[in-house]
């Protein structure tokens, strides 16, 4: 079975509060990983990231069933056909491990500068967010 990669950084990553509702009874890797850009903090207590220079440390979760992108798209307030009434845009991104080695693309979950900036978003300088502190 071939599998496909979501890159995940906030409440969709292991021990976080979604990973046991939309991604622990279906993955089947999951592997720790950085992605090229920022990671904010928003308010509403979920993060967001951007495309810009920086690093954001998440996983590369592998999926067997594509089905699984429907519930995340829902769960990420990204409407396919209406990218420009979605909260986030789900892109390809180039995935690396730890030490940068490349791992592949990935889905990931990215928001526009603009908008995080109206959501009152805070700059993450360590790249890594966590509901538990």
């Amino acid at each position: 079975m071939a599998l496909f990669h979501v890159f995940v950084y906030g409440t969709l990553k292991p021990g976080e509060r979604a990973y046991p509702i939309f991604c622990q009874p279906y993955v089947l890797k999951a592997q720790p990983a950085l992605v090229q850009g920022r990671l904010y903090a928003l308010p509403e207590g979920y993060p967001a990231m951007t495309q810009e220079p920086g690093w954001v440390q998440g996983y590369r979760l592998g999926f067997g069933d594509r089905a699984v992108l429907n519930a995340l798209d829902e769960f990420e307030d990204y409407f396919p056909n209406h990218p420009e009434a979605s909260l986030y845009q789900r892109l390809t991104i180039p995935t690396f491990s730890l030490d940068q080695t490349p791992l592949g693309p990935a889905w990931g979950y990215v928001m526009p500068l603009p908008k995080v900036r109206d959501l009152g978003g805070r700059p993450l300088t360590r790249g890594i967010w966590t509901a538990i502190g």
